[in-house]
């Protein structure tokens, strides 16, 4: 019965999370730790170079949705991050979940 009661309260807490947070657990955490560097800058440091950039959450969704879109070395916000890892590559996201991605990233306090 323990068991059960684990395992429903553990699906509840899955279906609980933030669609964003989901698909970003699922895709960006690959290369974009939380809060390490390794392949890819950690997704605090990119969050942080985002934030100051725009002054707005609008900004700031719109601009990380189109850069993911189509990464161009010419419009990053992280040259030195192209330089250390490379151009991010083609990753072929909808349009909705980068959306719901970058709005989780700009919501979520790291």
């Amino acid at each position: 019965m323990k068991k059960l009661l684990l395992l429903l309260l553990f699906s509840f807490s899955l279906s609980a999370a933030p669609l964003g947070e989901t698909l970003f657990n699922g895709n960006c955490v690959t290369c974009h730790e939380m809060h390490t560097t390794n392949s890819a800058p950690s997704i605090k440091e990119v969050k942080m170079r985002y934030h100051k950039a725009f002054d707005s959450k609008e900004k700031f969704v719109t601009f990380m949705v189109e850069w993911i879109t189509k990464p161009d070395a010419k419009t990053a916000l992280m040259p030195e991050a192209i330089k250390k890892h490379g151009l991010m590559p083609l990753l072929g996201y909808d349009k909705e979940s980068l959306t719901e991605i970058a709005t989780f990233l700009y919501e979520h306090p790291f």
